[in-house]
């Protein structure tokens, strides 16, 4: 089966689509120069006097991006680079519409697309850190629990009390001297690549059945340690830094990793329960649940408890179908339009096309993310490049939900879009990982004779 299995790679060709991808990058530029352009149009009727300079180092770190893929991974997914400078280069200019905004109501606020370039700037040098400094993602795996240590204690900081600091409700911030950080975007990173090194070891295990009720196999009750720990852990991080929306996303991600790695629907339904059970426990003890969700089912009585919601739902509407036009609107009356509800601003300037076009590029991250799983040769790196999916996905689909009222607010930040650095960092490396992960997937075996490749040929195989 291995044999013939590696016969059939060495006869396909592999493409790198390098030049597609480089294609597609110019495509992406254009929109964000160009919606950076429209910007200063519709606010002050004239393009802006930097234009030249924020686009050519725009332009600039998108071809250092590209250069870096070309080099370290030829074969990695040509898709993933182009959506992710389209939705940050869009971010940019709808952050500099903002600013304006403050600027003309003199509002002592911002500039924050000056901040986010520089953030753009560091999150590519990590990119290509990656890329160039992890040369195969099955490495990784070796720090297993190194990974799952990092990440509990990156979730404890903010608990601290000396650098701990509590914005807008939430503890999930550092300070160092005049430096702030959410080291939560780092913890879900060293907690996907603990899951993925963790269920690899113990698949077995867990996809063994126990009872069996409604067609369904449920899993032991010896079994059920991993997701009883989680389920505290995001209780835990809830009731002491009550971050709704990373509660959701941390649990979430172990149990769709989980059910992946297993194959079987019963953890679903487990897991489905455990949630219900501990959202609504926490619906009665903790106040800051309350708030949010008496502000879901009734923002137009809750005053100044929905006032953002209200907001964001008053623009949104303003746009309409197509928006009315960047620079046309005014995000600025909805608080933090630049950063949690930049969706909202969003739809108000571009309208319920661009939010859905926008909805279209991260849809295709998390379907490019779980092709790559679907074609890569190792456990591990299928299980991390499902993790990365369902990170995107689960964060998306809790802001969108907030802001439009789908569910109550979470309170993160929409990747690539929103003002914030810990957040822009820490995707870019994401995305440095999945197209580390697609190289290898995409890369063909070498040939078969040699002993060395054959071996190396064994363990892409597995």
């Amino acid at each position: 089966m291995s044999a013939a299995y590696a016969a059939r790679e060495q006869a396909f060709t592999h493409r790198r689509r390098r030049g597609a991808e480089l294609f597609l990058l110019v495509l992406s530029l254009v929109v964000g120069i160009g919606a950076y352009a429209a910007v200063g149009l519709g606010v002050k009727g004239r393009v802006p006097t930097d234009i030249v300079g924020y686009g050519g180092w725009l332009a600039g770190l998108c071809l250092v991006a590209h250069l870096v893929v070309r080099f370290t991974a030829p074969y990695a997914d040509p898709v993933l680079l182009p959506i992710v400078a389209a939705l940050n280069g869009l971010g940019l200019a709808l952050i500099h519409r903002i600013d304006l905004g403050y600027a003309q109501s003199h509002t002592p606020i911002g500039p924050f697309a000056e901040n986010q370039l520089v953030w753009m700037t560091l999150g590519v040098v990590l990119f290509v850190g990656v890329l160039v400094g992890l040369r195969d993602h099955r490495r990784l795996q070796a720090f297993t629990y190194t990974s799952g240590l990092a990440g509990l204690v990156l979730l404890v900081l903010p608990l601290l009390p000396v650098i701990g600091t509590q914005i807008n409700g939430a503890r999930i911030w550092i300070h160092v001297g005049s430096l702030s950080f959410q080291p939560g975007e780092v913890a879900k990173v060293m907690l996907v690549l603990f899951f993925a090194g963790y269920l690899v070891l113990h698949r077995d295990a867990l996809a063994l059945a126990g009872r069996r009720f409604a067609g369904i196999d449920f899993p032991r009750g010896r079994d059920l340690g991993p997701i009883l720990a989680m389920w505290l852990v995001s209780l835990a991080v809830l009731v002491f830094q009550r971050d709704l929306g990373s509660s959701l996303l941390f649990f979430g991600l172990f149990l769709v990793m989980l059910y992946v790695a297993t194959e079987r629907p019963g953890w679903l339904v487990v897991g489905a329960t455990m949630f219900l059970a501990g959202a609504y426990c926490a619906y009665l003890f903790v106040g800051h649940v309350q708030v949010r969700v008496d502000a879901w089912l009734h923002p137009f009585a809750q005053g100044n408890n929905a006032y953002q919601l209200v907001q964001g739902l008053y623009g949104m509407a303003w746009g309409g179908l197509v928006g009315r036009g960047l620079g046309q609107g005014d995000p600025t009356i909805t608080p933090l339009g630049f950063s949690d509800f930049i969706m909202a601003s969003l739809g108000e300037e571009l309208g319920l096309t661009g939010v859905m076009a926008v909805l279209l590029l991260y849809g295709l991250i998390v379907e490019r993310a779980l092709r790559t799983a679907l074609v890569c040769r190792d456990a591990f790196g299928k299980l991390v490049a499902v993790g990365l999916a369902v990170v995107f996905a689960l964060q998306v689909f809790v802001v969108v939900g907030g802001v439009t009222r789908l569910i109550p607010l979470t309170g993160l930040t929409t990747p690539f879009l929103s003002y914030g650095g810990s957040s822009l960092v820490a995707n870019w490396a994401i995305i440095a990982l999945l197209l580390r992960i697609s190289d290898q997937a995409r890369r063909p075996l070498p040939a078969l004779g040699d002993p060395e490749d054959d071996a190396t040929a064994v363990v892409q195989l597995r």
